[in-house]
């Protein structure tokens, strides 16, 4: 007999791993049990994901991860480059470090009068419309950069904007006037850290545009009291082939900073090496 039992005992079957008390009081399977696990699992998972998607979509302005997303976060209006660099104002401009040493008002004649910028591989950038206004909070969207901007005590702004002879490119230059370097410099790390978050508005023409969410590179450099905002692309939206240089073309539109290299001049009386 005992022999018997111990064969018997040999030959049961093993507990399944699927056999959980509380659904096996339900009257459920093994198999069942297993099923209904691996769905629930599942869900489980979909439910996690959904959960992820609410959490960011919470997060606004904080979270750029393209193009698209920031211009449906920051709204009409609140276009932004794709790549951004930025310097801070260098030796050269330490004459005008302070808006106290540079106080006459930038005007129009000065800041206008070329109407074209050129450079020399023959690229060609013409005036098509151009702003200038003491309003500095119009210009700029984003909260952040516009506190900045008025913490600066920014006095005035001018816009201009241009399009290539060839109708190849469009490109912006915004000349910010700030109480002094230190404020400008604040600027450009403003833009290094947040450029997705804000950014210039576009100058409004019907001659040239920058194309909704079109491929655009921006730069800010620090001029003394002075902050200066490129913005190029091309005019078609695409991103630049081979055949595009957006160095040379950032290098020609800076050609609108002459307007503040003659105030160097006017107060050292020597031409910025």
């Amino acid at each position: 007999m005992r022999s018997s039992s111990r064969k018997r005992r040999r030959t049961r079957t093993p507990k399944s791993d699927w056999q959980l008390p509380l659904l096996s009081d339900m009257g459920l399977r093994p198999e069942q049990q297993r099923l209904l696990v691996i769905i629930a699992s599942a869900l489980g998972i979909v439910v996690l994901a959904v959960g992820l998607v609410a959490v960011v979509g919470s997060m606004g302005t904080g979270y750029l991860p393209d193009r698209a997303a920031t211009a449906a976060a920051g709204g009409p209006g609140t276009a932004r480059p794709d790549s951004f660099h930025g310097w801070n104002s260098p030796k050269l401009f330490e004459p005008i470090n302070e808006r106290a040493k540079d106080a006459k008002p930038l005007t129009e004649k000065e800041l206008f009068a070329g109407k074209t910028l050129a450079d020399e591989k023959k690229l060609t950038l013409k005036l098509v419309a151009q702003e200038l206004g003491a309003d500095c909070a119009a210009v700029l969207w984003g909260p952040t950069l516009v506190e900045k901007a008025v913490a600066g005590e920014c006095s005035q702004a001018a816009r201009a904007l241009y399009t290539s002879s060839d109708g190849r490119y469009v490109a912006q230059y915004t000349l910010l006037n700030l109480r002094d370097a230190k404020a400008a410099d604040e600027l450009v790390a403003e833009l290094k850290a947040g450029y997705r978050g804000g950014w210039t508005h576009a100058l409004q023409s019907e001659k040239a545009s920058f194309p909704g969410g079109g491929y655009t590179e921006g730069g800010a450099y620090a001029l003394g009291h002075y902050l200066g905002v490129v913005w190029i692309g091309r005019a078609d939206g695409a991103e630049p082939t081979p055949k595009d240089d957006f160095v040379s073309a950032t290098l020609t539109l800076r050609g609108a900073e002459k307007a503040v290299y003659r105030r160097v001049v006017a107060i050292t009386g020597q031409q910025p090496s």
